[in-house]
């Protein structure tokens, strides 16, 4: 007989928990699909087992009213029977699961690989192809409102993610509101109508949960309606920022949920619920609605087949997943995460977004290692004797770097390298050694800059060290006159011509080549993936070797993905001797301060730059042209002394005449906009002044500054910022380049305050325009992307192991980095 009371004990146990849980269940997201939950256990309590006797009076205790209590009541009776029936003896382990929803959602099912076939994969890309408007709840209509807002099809719907969640998980006493905070109150209108004032008619409407009276307050609105809604002795869930009238809580134009309503209840209580940027015309209720539809129809057809393995060991979500969460989070304990964009879902959406970049780039490493390159001889007799000539010896860092060139060049797979170091580091030595081993070898070398001008200062650079050695050099730019550029075409394509330098336009003329073997690039940022490979197609039947040079650093996290395809090579040394520039700030009201340090550094023998941001008066903003500034500046500031004009619209050899009057002490300050940015050498000019620093980037700053400071004398870089106080972004940006001269971390820094499309300019930006993926924060998680993406590549070169991630990839990427050649 004992025995059957037991197996009685446990199985009352085991019925009576079972609607308990179903409730609890990722915490209470069932909540509102029960009904007569009071009545069910009731029922049970009935037929308690003799053992529980004493408890009975506890369980009716919380049982009785349970349906008429509030929200957040309920939930604490319902756990405070859960937690009853662990004391009784139920098995913990069952429960317990439930209790704590984990906040990193690994659960191991998420990481079965997708059983998708190629053709399913494909159909599940047309249904995310279909117009919005063939959506549940939308139509025509509606569809021209979101096309407001770019959103066109059902996938860019998907994407359209929240901008912040609002927490709507607990229900607050209206005595424990707080002024200024989100909250939702459930309680009985005691009354409602309109009032008059002196100025307007509004509605009221009051509210009681029995610890204090709300305010509800509408001054637009539809008296019908919300006499309706609001009738006295109605219960109702309010939903809206707190304030106070007078001494007692209000809230104006709140969201009404009547209790009962189940389905509007499900989406918008008890839970964190999602808040979108607006689409005009649309509430936000109907907003979510929408958007809940398409989740829950099309959400699964983002499967993205990145391989489970790595998103295990990284302990992300699959994408589909990610989304899903985005829109409709699980009531996790840490709101601000999701608030923050750093939960679980936002990272694996940064991961997806990240890897298929990464793999994009792995592809094109690979590729470029499977070509036909040159294997050069690197110690012929032309670079012995260079060396020998150079008046300075190169330093350690140079040295290594040429090292590592020379390897990737005697090699026969193609060398594909960044060579990147601060202002005045000696890359163009380096380079120039890299093309005389091609010229050694019988091979051409060709070198693109991204504008006339660099093109113009190269040449000038070049030229120098081309006559010491007998190598002929030719300019091939825009500039040139017709009858120059066919001699210059016919000493390419008879080899006559060594080493020719222009812009990336040279190589889309019809410019034939003997036989070219190094392709150098001048990139500063401007360029990315696809000139390049425009330009190595000059080369026939094999790839030519290729040397990328950056003049600005590029920061680590651009680093991997503009030119993630390269192998890298930093000089990060001065020359002996450099003294490093001293920068200082001033604001306009003591600008006659850093012209009068200008001053001395004249007298002393030294010359001088001022650099403005603009030329023309006719620009929109109030910027100091260039013409009237340089008058002003001989009249006003430096009678004495003679100044120079040096602006864009001037021609080449305009240019050239006041470049080289200045070089030789025939000028003495230089009244210049950003063409000296690069390249130009005068080592007596030793003090800069850049005039509206506060409109220049950092990394173009110093750029701008790496013009002084060439030589022995200490140099000097004025910043003169305009109507900036010492509290703005502006100033504290500035005060960076005053404290470091390493163009590295002025790099991050730039990059961190203006974000990677005004870093690099929104040409170059293009293709790395993220939805979710932040460069900057996201860091660690690129870092992990790379290793992934290229640990795959590794193991399956043309993913032919993996058809359908090929497939994605050439999908997201073949427009932006021009994949067709590998897909």
């Amino acid at each position: 007989m004992k025995e059957e009371k037991m197996f009685t004990k446990e199985d009352w146990l085991t019925k009576f928990t079972k609607p308990l849980e179903f409730a609890y269940k990722n915490n209470f997201q069932n909540l509102h699909k029960i009904k007569y939950l009071e009545k069910t256990l009731l029922k049970f309590i009935e037929n308690l087992p003799q053992e529980f006797e004493p408890y009975r009076e506890k369980f009716l205790e919380l049982c009785y009213g349970l349906d008429q209590v509030s929200l957040d009541e309920k939930k604490e009776r319902i756990k405070a029977l859960f937690d009853l029936c662990i004391v009784l003896g139920i098995n913990k382990e069952e429960p317990s699961e439930v209790e704590e929803p984990q906040e990193e959602p690994i659960n191991q099912e998420f990481y079965q690989e997708p059983t998708f076939s190629l053709e399913e994969y494909r159909q599940a890309k047309e249904e995310l192809k279909k117009p919005v408007q063939f959506l549940k709840g939308v139509g025509p209509k509606v569809a021209q409102k979101f096309a407001k807002k770019d959103i066109h099809t059902i996938e860019d719907l998907l994407f359209f993610l929240p901008r912040d969640y609002e927490d709507r998980r607990h229900l607050i006493p209206i005595s424990n509101l707080k002024e200024g905070q989100k909250a939702v109150v459930f309680g009985e209108v005691i009354k409602s109508g309109v009032v008059y004032t002196s100025r307007r008619k509004v509605f009221e409407a009051q509210l009681t949960d029995g610890t204090g009276i709300l305010l509800l307050r509408w001054f637009n609105f539809k008296e019908f309606f919300l006499r309706n809604l609001l009738q006295s002795g109605k219960r109702v869930y309010t939903i809206g920022e707190v304030g106070k009238f007078g001494r007692v809580f209000e809230m104006v134009h709140p969201e009404i949920i009547p209790e009962g309503e189940e389905d509007k209840l499900e989406l918008e209580l008890g839970k964190i619920v999602p808040v979108y940027s607006a689409v005009e015309g649309l509430s936000e209720r109907q907003l979510r609605k929408i958007i809940k539809n398409a989740v829950e129809d099309y959400a699964d057809f983002l499967e993205n087949f990145i391989p489970r393995e790595f998103l295990k060991k990284r302990r992300l979500l699959p994408l589909n997943l990610a989304i899903k969460k985005l829109h409709f989070p699980e009531d996790e304990k840490d709101l601000s995460l999701l608030k923050k964009e750093e939960s679980v879902y936002h990272k694996s959406l940064a991961y997806d977004e990240f890897f298929f970049l990464e793999l994009a780039l792995a592809l094109k490493k690979s590729k470029v290692k499977k070509e036909q390159g040159i294997s050069f001889r690197t110690d012929g007799e032309k670079v012995k004797a260079f060396l020998a000539k150079l008046p300075f010896e190169l330093t350690s860092a140079q040295k290594r770097v040429l090292e590592e060139i020379k390897k990737d060049m005697a090699s026969p797979v193609p060398m594909n390298r960044l060579l990147q170091g601060d202002v005045g580091c000696g890359k163009t030595v380096i380079a120039f050694i890299a093309a005389l081993i091609a010229i050694d070898n019988g091979y051409q070398v060709a070198m693109m800059a991204p504008t006339e001008i660099l093109a113009e200062q190269h040449y000038h650079n070049f030229r120098r060290y081309a006559q010491l050695m007998g190598v002929n050099v030719a300019l091939l730019s825009g500039g040139v006159p017709p009858a120059k550029k066919r001699e210059i075409h016919h000493g390419l394509a008879t080899g006559f011509i060594d080493f020719v330098i222009g812009t990336h336009a040279l190589f889309q003329e019809r410019v034939e080549f003997k036989r070219l073997g190094l392709v150098i690039i001048d990139e500063q940022h401007r360029f990315g993936v696809l000139q390049r490979a425009a330009l190595r197609e000059k080369a026939k039947g094999i790839t030519p070797d290729t040397l990328v040079m950056t003049a600005t650093p590029i920061p680590r996290t651009l680093g991997l993905t503009i030119y993630g395809d390269l192998d890298l090579s930093i000089i990060d040394e001065m020359p002996k001797g450099r003294k490093p520039v001293i920068t200082k700030l001033f604001i306009e009201y003591n600008k006659h301060k850093a012209y009068e340090a200008v001053k001395e550094e004249l007298r002393k023998g030294h010359q001088a730059y001022v650099i403005l941001p603009l030329i023309e008066e006719s620009e929109k903003l109030d910027l100091k042209a260039v013409t009237t500034y340089g008058e002003e500046l001989q009249t006003k500031f430096f009678p004495e002394f003679k100044v120079g004009i040096l602006h864009g619209k001037m021609s080449s050899l305009e240019k050239e005449k006041i470049m080289h009057q200045f070089k030789r002490k025939e000028i003495d300050i230089l009244v210049s906009t950003t063409v000296v940015e690069v390249g130009v050498d005068v080592p007596n000019a030793t003090v800069m002044v850049i005039e509206h620093a506060e409109r220049f980037g950092l990394s173009q700053l110093h750029q701008l500054r790496g013009r002084v400071g060439r030589g022995e004398a200490q140099s000097y870089c004025f910043l003169i910022a305009y109507k900036i106080s010492m509290e703005s972004e502006a100033y504290r940006r500035l005060q960076i380049l005053c404290q470091t001269n390493d163009g590295f971390k002025i790099a991050e820094e730039d990059l961190k305050l203006r974000g990677p499309g005004d870093f690099l300019g929104t040409k170059q930006s293009g293709y790395l325009e993220f939805k979710k993926a932040d460069l900057v924060k996201d860091y660690p998680i690129l870092l992990w992307a790379r290793e992934d993406a290229f640990s795959l590549i590794e193991k399956d070169p043309d993913l032919s192991k993996h058809p359908i991630l090929k497939e994605e990839l050439t999908r997201r990427w073949e427009e932006r980095l021009k994949l067709s050649e590998i897909a």
